[in-house]
């Protein structure tokens, strides 16, 4: 069932995958040629290219561009998911964020653990793998069953 609300998500927030993928190409655009190990034409920008733009070495000189063009893709998919999510024709969440969200370094820092731990969703697209991250990490709460009297 998970998957099924995770494929429909991804369905109806193409735009944030366009707008991700964008994002996460932008270092290497910059540069006039393609990121590390991402072919120039590649279909889709998958979960392991976004855990090693969340995750650069340190010795890295794009490391400060890696992670924004990260926090922006996390951010997008996000907000996207947010906007689906709300209002009166809103879809079952996929994840819930806690009430005192955590920063952007500890969701990115977390969605690299994730990846690492999680190999076999690595050729996934990367909203996917946001969104299966979400859900593992940032569970929904089911509503308690109405009790009977």
């Amino acid at each position: 069932m998970l998957s099924r609300t995770i494929t429909r998500a991804l369905r109806r927030s193409g735009l944030a995958v366009a707008v991700a993928g964008a994002f996460a190409a932008a270092p290497a655009f910059a540069q006039g040629q393609p990121a590390a190990g991402m072919p120039a034409a590649t279909v889709h920008f998958t979960t392991a290219e976004l855990a090693r733009l969340c995750g650069p070495a340190a010795d890295d000189a794009n490391a400060v561009a890696s992670r924004g063009a990260c926090y922006g893709v996390l951010v997008a998919v996000g907000q996207m998911h947010a906007m689906y999510t709300s209002g009166r024709q809103a879809a079952r969440p996929v994840f819930c964020m806690p009430e005192t969200p955590p920063t952007l370094e500890r969701v990115s820092a977390d969605f690299v653990s994730w990846a690492a731990a999680n190999q076999q969703y690595a050729g996934a697209r990367a909203a996917e793998g946001v969104l299966r991250f979400g859900a593992a990490t940032y569970p929904c709460q089911r509503p308690a069953a109405a009790r009977r009297r």
